[in-house]
């Protein structure tokens, strides 16, 4: 059975579902439909394919909100979100004559008394379980999840939200939601700065609904710590990693190439075709955290075994030749036309790399870093950024490369913002760079304020490439954390950890908690957090710290995942009020 991923998040929720609706639902009848709103269809798709619901029973997918044709003699699974939107929809379905013989009804989180009543009242005769399963993110990969939720941005930072604590208390239900798939009843630190209290904020949140979660789950018996913590940050504790220019394979993609909801569309011989990069293609797992110059040199050569397990000649290793072996080998046909998306998509990468990146990646390592790749201090981050600025680059590169020059001084004079402004022919945009104030990040500051860098971890040089320097400051965080060395001034406890995070040093690899026959991992979990989105170089380095630190496994997430596009234009829009309503009177 192929789930998405063998192993990590997506096996844990998808062996959750089965241990609990499915489980449930197999002590009556063979066959049943399975009822499922936007978020958990989204949740389902995750984590498995419809053959792996036909296995266990599922013989019908229906969408809640969509008119469906009754089939009175099955009874059917619904799986949805608690809310007043989802039980009218689930109530209709029964209120006046019934759709199904009877319903097994399962909440993605705690369902509110008022909904549960109104429930009872219209459909208790047809209802025979109701669960609350905790289970209201969605496993992006291994070791990656959202709360798909890119509207938090706006609602935690714009001026003009009027729902930031209600989005607040829902991603500290999520986040409980993910510590409970887990078996996690994790420590809870966040990161202190007095420009960005949202952390403090969130991780209040989450530990007191934690405490209520395993109260209400164990009968009021308080619960122990298991050998977990989470870490809380704000997207402005480093604004440069989500900006930069990335040359990981994934990062890069993301960033430079059209790729909409993880699917690929690229032109071949044999017309349009559509790729989900996703962890059901193995070569993209291999491939998604390496350097594109790595990227470059690895597919030819996993072409090339393919090539010599059918002697086929090496010179004839083309895309048309791909083409014609997937013609010839159906049972070849997967893996050649993994092949085929990677030819294509590296190359579409490199080609926007000589056309922009090449000429701007240096300059923007520089900024970021603060030095060059001699390892010399940048004493005038101007005469860095102004041969881009004078470039035909585009003006969203501009803006990036501006960014990190201002994030590289921590903040400019107003009037020398306005000159770059100017420069980029911004002017009726400026909120590009403007509004990062929002998130904490100092943009214009005094000559004679002083702010002192926080200090990076110190690594070889030869670990990485010329124009891929820049390390993202939330690995430092990872590698600190698991080595026990988070200053605790700068990173307070909202809550204890357990012995696990000992002071020896290093995360202690023995585990105390059962855990469950699935899920054979032993050692602590580390568990990420950032508010406002989550770059893909950032999750490359949850799974590089992993890989590294044998005894611990670490989990990142976010409301969502984001690009410098993407991000760019949500800082843009933080100016924008909520749409105000208005009605036209006829005279």
């Amino acid at each position: 059975m192929a789930t998405g991923s063998e192993h990590g998040l997506k096996r844990i929720v998808w062996q959750k579902l089965k241990d609990t609706i499915i489980a449930d639902c197999r002590k009556a009848d063979i066959w049943k439909i399975l009822i499922l709103d936007p978020f958990t269809t989204k949740l389902v798709s995750s984590c498995c394919k419809m053959s792996d619901l036909m296995t266990e029973g599922i013989t019908i997918v229906e969408d809640l909100y969509k008119i469906r044709e009754p089939v009175p003699e099955m009874k059917a699974i619904y799986f949805m979100s608690p809310t007043s939107k989802c039980v009218d929809a689930f109530i209709a379905d029964f209120k006046l004559k019934p759709k199904y013989k009877a319903a097994y009804v399962y909440f993605t989180d705690y369902c509110s008394n008022d909904l549960f009543n109104n429930m009872k009242l219209y459909c208790g005769k047809y209802i025979r379980v109701v669960k609350e399963i905790s289970m209201s993110f969605l496993p992006y990969e291994a070791q990656v999840f959202t709360c798909d939720n890119p509207g938090a941005f706006h609602s935690i930072y714009s001026p003009h939200s009027r729902d930031k604590r209600r989005t607040m208390e829902t991603l500290a239900d999520q986040i409980v939601t993910l510590c409970a798939t887990l078996g996690e009843y994790p420590g809870v630190r966040y990161k202190k700065d007095s420009n960005m209290e949202n952390s403090k904020a969130l991780a209040e949140l989450v530990d007191n609904k934690l405490a209520l979660h395993y109260q209400m789950e164990d009968g009021g018996k308080k619960k122990e710590k298991t050998q977990a913590q989470l870490l809380i940050v704000e997207r402005g504790f480093d604004p440069v990693s989500p900006i930069l220019h990335e040359l990981t394979y994934q990062a890069m993609a993301y960033d430079l190439v059209d790729i909409q909801k993880d699917s690929y569309k690229f032109k071949s011989k044999e017309g349009e075709m559509e790729a989900l990069l996703n962890e059901e293609d193995v070569l993209w797992v291999k491939l998604r955290h390496m350097h594109i110059a790595e990227v470059i040199v690895q597919i030819p050569k996993l072409v090339k075994e393919i090539s010599a397990s059918k002697k086929q000649p090496d010179d004839k290793i083309t895309i048309t030749g791909l083409s014609q072996l997937m013609k010839k080998m159906p049972s070849f046909r997967k893996h050649m036309v993994q092949k085929t998306v990677h030819m294509h998509l590296a190359e579409d990468c490199m080609a926007q790399y000589w056309k922009s990146v090449e000429k701007l990646g240096k300059a923007e390592q520089d900024l970021a870093v603060g030095s060059d790749v001699e390892g010399v201090k940048v004493k005038d981050p101007m005469r860095t950024l102004l041969p881009v600025l004078l470039h035909p680059h585009s003006t969203h590169d501009k803006i990036r490369a501006v960014l990190l020059y201002i994030f590289s001084l921590s903040g400019t004079t107003e009037e020398n913002l306005n000159k770059l402004i100017q420069h980029v022919k911004i002017g009726d945009e400026r909120e590009f760079i403007l509004n990062w104030k929002e998130l904490g990040v100092t943009i214009i500051s005094s000559p004679s304020l002083f702010s002192r860098k926080p200090s990076r971890r110190e690594r070889s040089v030869d670990e990485t490439y010329n124009m891929s320097r820049w390390i993202p400051v939330i690995k430092d965080v990872m590698e600190d954390a698991v080595e026990n060395k988070l200053d605790t001034r700068e990173w307070p406890h909202q809550s204890e950890c357990p012995a696990a995070w000992n002071g020896s040093g290093a995360v202690s690899a023995r585990q105390k908690h059962k855990a469950s026959s699935q899920d054979e991992r032993r050692g602590a979990r580390l568990i990420v957090f950032i508010i406002g989105g989550v770059s893909y170089s950032e999750t490359r380095c949850a799974y590089q710290v992993t890989q590294a630190v044998k005894s611990c496994e670490v989990i990142i997430g976010s409301s969502h995942l984001l690009t410098p596009t993407s991000l760019l234009e949500d800082i843009k829009a933080l100016s924008q009020g909520p749409m105000e309503t208005f009605t036209i009177s006829e005279t």
